[in-house]
């Protein structure tokens, strides 16, 4: 089986960590995998808080209802979305053209079609969502391969967190993804559904 085959078999979400820390080399390689993740008109909407001081793990534990693997977790990743995104679309294009992965005219097309569709601010929303998911799903499968483990937490109280890591009105919070080495534990995966009762072809009949 391929090695990247064999690490989405064997990730799971993880919520005990032993003590030892993620150094700052580490968590910048991660949102650096994390940022290859695609987005629409590659806005890149993705933004991270990386909470590692053991106060701000507390008060991040108690903004995500007591789950103790925020505590636990050397760093825990604040994902954002850019609801405002589009408006770095423009620099992108620029560097994009000069070097010579995106012609002149498609980049200025790419420019007036996301403007129209990102002036719905659902819209605007939704992509933000979606791109960070994406980047969250990036930084977790690159976690597992450098021998980290995670864990992807949605129940936070969204006004709290904002409130206490000073985030601007602008960003969504999307997630908390608490990362570390992971404590002796069960590493089994969780039962999936079946194949048939997730998939059907060419059209989308009853599951």
């Amino acid at each position: 089986m391929h090695p990247f085959l064999k690490l989405i078999r064997q990730r799971t979400s993880v919520e005990t960590f032993d003590s030892r820390p993620v150094d700052e080399d580490t968590v910048r390689a991660l949102v650096e995998d994390a940022a290859r993740a695609p987005s629409s008109f590659n806005i890149q909407h993705w933004r991270f808080v990386a909470v590692r001081n053991e106060k701000d793990r507390e008060r991040l534990c108690e903004a995500a209802y007591g789950q103790q693997q925020v505590r636990m977790a050397p760093v825990t990743f604040i994902v954002l979305g850019d609801l405002e995104g589009i408006k770095k679309l423009s620099r992108i294009n620029r560097e994009a053209v000069e070097l010579g992965t995106l012609p002149a005219g498609k980049a200025s097309a790419w420019e007036r079609l996301a403007a129209d569709i990102y002036a719905d601010p659902g819209a605007a929303r939704d992509e933000a969502l979606r791109s960070a998911s994406l980047a969250s799903m990036m930084l977790m499968l690159a976690a597992e391969a450098r021998g980290l483990a995670s864990g992807a937490l949605s129940g936070f109280d969204v006004d709290r967190v904002c409130a206490d890591f000073e985030i601007q009105p602008r960003y969504v919070p999307v997630m908390l993804i608490a990362v570390g080495y992971p404590a002796e534990t069960d590493s089994r995966q969780q039962p999936r559904l079946t194949i048939d009762e997730i998939l059907n072809f060419d059209r989308s009949r009853q599951f």
